[in-house]
Formats: C-alpha cells, structure tokens, sequence
C-alpha cells in the first residue's frame, strides 16, 4: 500500500479510554487501577460513565461491567489486559 494511503495510528495522547461501570463494582475498582496507570503514563485522557445513570449503557453493557472503550468503541469488558490496553492505545 502506498505510503501516502496509510492511516497513521493516532498517538496515545489522542486517545480516550472510557470506563463504563457502577458504584461497589469491585471488577469496576481492579479495571480502573489499570486504566488510571495506564493512561498516566502514555497520557491519554481517561474518563468514567456511569452505567446506572445512562440507560443506553445500561442497555447495551449491563452483562458485561466493567466495560472499557477506546475513543467510543468497545475494547474489553470484565478484566482488562494491561499488555492488550498497552498494544491498542499505540505504546
């Protein structure tokens, strides 16, 4: 493929890891050590939704809390591998 063609991957620092959860998830708290470190040290931007605030979400993920996402799309949910997180987000 030509050079020109290729997409270039975005930088970790472009990136938004998503954790989508619940309060007293005790997977919640394990998954967001991870993503805490994680995106401290390749400086991508790290937010949280709320699952039982947002009944799309609810909808959508409830099976499977913790739910993690980068920018938007679905990456893993129950456990997070940091090597695989490490490896999507580009380091």
């Amino acid at each position: 493929m030509s050079p020109l063609l290729r997409r270039k991957s975005p930088e970790p620092a472009d990136r938004t890891v998503t954790l989508v959860g619940k309060p007293g998830c005790h997977l919640c708290d394990e998954a967001r050590e991870v993503l805490l470190r994680v995106t401290a040290e390749l400086g991508a931007t790290f937010e949280e939704k709320d699952i039982t605030r947002d009944e799309e979400l609810y909808r959508r993920y409830w099976e499977q809390i913790p739910v993690t996402l980068i920018d938007g799309r679905q990456h893993d949910f129950w456990r997070v591998d940091e090597k695989r997180l490490r490896k999507a987000l580009g380091a």
